[in-house]
């Protein structure tokens, strides 16, 4: 196998994450791209960390999602990145966003057991736009009569959403303290936008 120095192995990196058409692994970088070169695990492991490092700075991230190495815009850009797109970002319901939290909070989940903490049915259309979008997946059956589906999400919900693992969703108490800090904010802005007497 050939050698490949740092600087080259570096820019060969950079460039097949550029190209890709979807997040892509260590091991497929070194299936494709780097097959015919003997890279260790250990040294793809730093060129790809000094490529974190080199665009930290800039308005492009070089990040890790569950099914691979992307680049992606700074989230704090995309109020003005979203002009270059003529069609909004679609809308989601309260409901499919409960239905959907709950899924990944609680999964493997059932549809029954969904309704049951939400208190109402769950629409045909959200299980529908939910697994269309490739965001939750049937992973089985509950063993229990009627067999129920069992709902889980997948890498596609743990990319869009630039997630590694499931381990990285907020957990409740970052939910609760943005609540509270969101209420805080509404309670100001109403004050300050009350007519002050004279």
């Amino acid at each position: 196998m050939k050698k490949i120095n740092t600087t080259q192995l570096k820019q060969l990196v950079e460039a097949a994450i550029f190209v890709a058409d979807k997040p892509i692994t260590k091991q497929e970088l070194k299936e494709t791209v780097l097959a015919g070169f003997s890279v260790a695990d250990r040294t793809l492991s730093k060129v790809l960390n000094e490529l974190k490092l080199d665009y930290q700075p800039r308005g492009v991230q070089l990040v890790e999602v569950s099914s691979g190495f992307r680049f992606q815009s700074l989230d704090a850009l995309s109020p003005w990145l979203s002009n270059l797109w003529q069609e909004n970002a679609p809308r989601y319901s309260r409901a499919m966003l409960e239905t959907l939290a709950l899924i990944a909070y609680r999964q493997p989940i059932t549809r029954g057991e969904i309704e049951q903490v939400r208190g109402v049915a769950v629409s045909s259309n959200i299980m529908k736009t939910l697994t269309e979008r490739e965001w939750v997946t049937i992973v089985g059956h509950k063993e229990v009569p009627g067999r129920p589906a069992l709902y889980a999400t997948t890498k596609t919900f743990l990319d869009y959403f630039s997630l590694t693992s499931l381990s990285e969703l907020p957990s409740a108490e970052a939910f609760e303290t943005l609540a509270d800090n969101l209420d805080t904010h509404s309670s100001l802005k109403v004050l300050n936008e009350a007519p002050s007497e004279s």
